[in-house]
């Protein structure tokens, strides 16, 4: 790494988990052979964000205020730029922006960019979400400004994923749980989906591309190369 390379804000703890294992695919995705060679991230992994499921359903503590003041002493620590491994609680990406005068780089565009570029003209994409971020639209309405079709999960599936998905915040990687994100997944894939995208960042502590016979886009992974480039200057803001 470089004296002019870029500093990583990572607003972190949505969940602790998926947390750790984005900075594993920075690591991974680093074009390194010493200590010295690898990205500089300032990380606040804070679990103690307000529900942003509970949030988006009226029924929560509004998670926006935590989210900003993590984001603004990120920046004060010296990053250069922010990201957040969290699809659903960029429905609170304002309050970062409001806070902040670095930039903050986007899960849901770059996945959606992802997607886009490994799907034909008009192939289908599947949405694999959770029910908050399916609520906040966030991946309906980039997809719709894309012109693309989205094929989404029905009210049942987006309940049996958040069954799922509490499981594995639970700590529970077992086959059963891999087994049913997978079906639910396969689901899209039998409606029509050519490119299955993964808008939550628990979905690739189970799940990964060889487990599908289309496209699998990690919103994880997706986000992870991205901050790589962006922090070793190889794609500017």
């Amino acid at each position: 790494m470089s004296e002019n390379d870029k500093v990583v804000g990572v607003i972190g703890g949505m969940g602790p988990e998926a947390t750790i294992d984005f900075m594993s695919r920075v690591l991974a995705a680093t074009p390194a052979s010493k200590d010295q060679d690898h990205i500089r991230m300032v990380v606040e992994n804070n679990p103690r964000i307000p529900s942003r499921q509970l949030a988006m359903r009226g029924e929560g503590e509004d998670p926006g205020p935590a989210i900003a003041a993590i984001a603004a002493r990120l920046e004060a620590a010296g990053a250069d730029f922010l990201v957040m491994p969290c699809n659903l609680a960029h429905a609170w990406q304002g309050d970062i922006v409001s806070a902040t005068s670095i930039p903050f780089v986007s899960i849901v565009e770059e996945s959606v960019r992802s997607a886009l570029c490994r799907s034909g003209d008009d192939s289908a994409i599947g949405l694999m979400t959770t029910p908050g971020c399916f609520r906040a639209g966030l991946y309906q309405q980039a997809l719709a400004d894309a012109g693309r079709p989205v094929i989404t999960q029905t009210p049942d599936e987006l309940a049996e994923t958040m069954t799922l998905v509490e499981r594995i915040k639970a700590g529970d990687r077992s086959q059963a749980v891999a087994d049913g994100l997978r079906n639910l997944a396969n689901a899209l894939i039998g409606r029509g989906a050519k490119v299955l995208v993964a808008a939550c960042t628990e979905f690739p502590l189970v799940l990964d591309e060889s487990m599908f016979d289309v496209a699998f886009v990690s919103s994880t992974d997706v986000l992870a190369k991205k901050t790589v480039a962006l922090a070793l200057g190889r794609e500017k803001f």
